[in-house]
């Protein structure tokens, strides 16, 4: 029995190695499928794998970013986007890998800020194969105005489609048609915008300029792929991101996945029945006829670069600056965390350590013990307070709050401490009974410039009031009231105390 025994806990033990050392790989980007292999994103780089999972085999490695791979229609070559020699531009590659070819050269915008995303970006290939299809910004004066061009994968000259504008875009079976969106918003981080630059599908003709929009929603429809007679795209209408159908026979719309907790990012389909998306950072694939998602798990066999440990030059990425009530220390957050530096002798202290939280705006105490700042760790901003030499961990002072929060500023005696939030709520807490009052809510805009007096027995703040213009308000801490000091007509700001606390300086 002992030896049963042995046997079946060392099976269980090489089962989780082998688990461990071959786990699903996350954050696999920008996905395309063609028969049973998938090319993705990770880390920069473009990977291949199979459609039924298993280890990935690296395409590129160059140090700028490859993204917006698609097979071509014969599944022999690889078009993608490429930060090649400083600049954007559209590559085509052997699917076995190989060295780049370049197709464009029209001088791209970017890199840009993410919320522009990528110039030169590819989307596909014409049905024949001939051609990459890909949206570019080379012809607007104005970021996030594109169109859509064709570029010969054998090289020449591009060719812009006879559409105004557009984003996304697919070609129809016959090469006739293209399914478009107008706008490009693919990298803005609104979530369930429903505003008139949401983006909207379209049915562009090639031949008459005829177009007819379909799928119309107040929310974002995007990323549409034309499949038989039926178009697939990717929309928040329900709250999440999932994929739709609309049926070109019978203008009739069908939701396809319903993910409560994840959106659907990245769709790209093969053209003829199956589409490949990112979820929660993996890959799923659905077969368009049977309407069925199924998960894939690759792994990446990267060197793991990523996660060694370095150096950081932490002054490069600096948010909040002080020196102490002294001036013997200076105080500063970067990266997510709260440092203390000498100004003369000493060391530098890491008061947080906290490489899972975003720590920000340290206010030192007015008496230099102690310091006060704001921390997302427990996945909610809420107010902490450390000591300044960091000998104590950090104690937490609030609980309740859901909403970003802002500077939190000591009174002049250390007892209590303003802060506000995103919303335009300005709260009180007191120190000693971690009792958190809220003084003010601004219905227009937020209160960011409270002032305490030389005492610490009022506050003074703006606040907009129903005409936009914002008015000098003063708490007092004796009675817990508010007292409007300054004219609704005119618009007063940035309250500042004399010395005395007898009076209060405003613009």
């Amino acid at each position: 029995m002992k030896g049963v025994f042995k046997a079946v806990l060392l099976f269980i033990f090489l089962s989780l190695l082998s688990s461990a050392a071959y786990a699903q790989t996350k954050l696999l980007r920008f996905p395309d499928i063609h028969g049973d292999k998938v090319v993705f994103t990770y880390a920069g780089d473009l990977w291949i794998a199979s459609s039924n999972g298993g280890t990935a085999t690296r395409l590129t490695a160059h140090p700028g970013v490859e993204v917006f791979a698609k097979f071509s229609p014969d599944g022999k070559y690889i078009a993608f986007t490429g930060q090649y020699d400083g600049d954007e531009q559209v590559y085509v590659i052997p699917v076995t890998g190989g060295e780049p070819k370049q197709l464009t050269y029209y001088p791209a915008r970017g890199p840009l800020t993410p919320r522009w995303g990528y110039d030169q970006q590819v989307y596909g290939w014409t049905r024949d194969g001939k051609s990459v299809l890909f949206r570019s910004s080379r012809d607007s004066w104005t970021l996030g105005v594109s169109n859509l061009y064709t570029v010969p994968a054998t090289g020449g000259a591009a060719e812009k489609l006879p559409i105004p504008e557009t984003g996304a875009g697919d070609y129809s079976p016959d090469g006739n048609k293209v399914v478009y969106s107008p706008r490009f918003r693919d990298f803005r981080p609104e979530k369930r915008y429903g505003g008139g630059q949401a983006n909207d599908l379209f049915i562009f003709d090639l031949k008459t300029y005829n177009v007819q929009k379909i799928a119309g929603d107040p929310r974002a429809d995007r990323d549409p792929m034309w499949i038989g007679h039926t178009i697939f795209y990717n929309s928040d209408r329900d709250g999440h991101f999932n994929l739709y159908a609309y049926d070109t026979t019978t203008a009739k719309t069908t939701q396809i996945t319903t993910n409560k907790k994840w959106d659907v990012r990245w769709p790209s389909s093969d053209n003829e029945g199956h589409i490949v998306y990112e979820l929660s950072g993996e890959l799923q694939i659905l077969d368009t006829k049977s309407r069925k998602s199924t998960p894939i798990s690759i792994t990446v066999p990267d060197d793991g670069l990523w996660k060694r440990p370095s150096r950081i030059n932490a002054a490069q990425y600096m948010e909040d600056y002080s020196l102490s009530p002294k001036g013997e220390r200076a105080l500063f957050c970067a990266r997510g965390d709260i440092f203390t530096s000498p100004i003369e002798k000493g060391s530098t202290r890491n008061l947080t350590h906290s490489s899972s939280a975003h720590d920000k705006f340290p206010r030192w105490s007015p008496d230099g013990s102690k310091i006060v700042f704001i921390s997302d760790k427990t996945g909610e901003e809420q107010v902490y307070i450390i000591a300044q030499d960091g000998s104590t961990p950090a104690e937490q002072m609030t609980t309740e709050h859901k909403v970003m929060l802002y500077e939190p500023e000591w009174s002049s005696d250390g007892s209590r401490i303003a802060y506000s939030d995103k919303d335009g709520k300005l709260y009180i807490l007191t120190v000693a009974d971690k009792k958190v009052t809220e003084i003010a809510d601004s219905s227009r805009g937020q209160i960011r410039d409270y002032n305490w007096s030389p005492r610490g027995n009022f506050l003074a703040f703006s606040m907009a009031g129903s005409n936009n213009q914002s008015v000098i308000y003063i708490w007092s801490g004796n009675d817990n009231k508010l007292h409007k000091v300054t004219d609704s007509m005119f618009n007063s700001t940035n309250p500042a105390w004399e010395p005395q606390g007898n009076y209060v300086y405003y613009l």
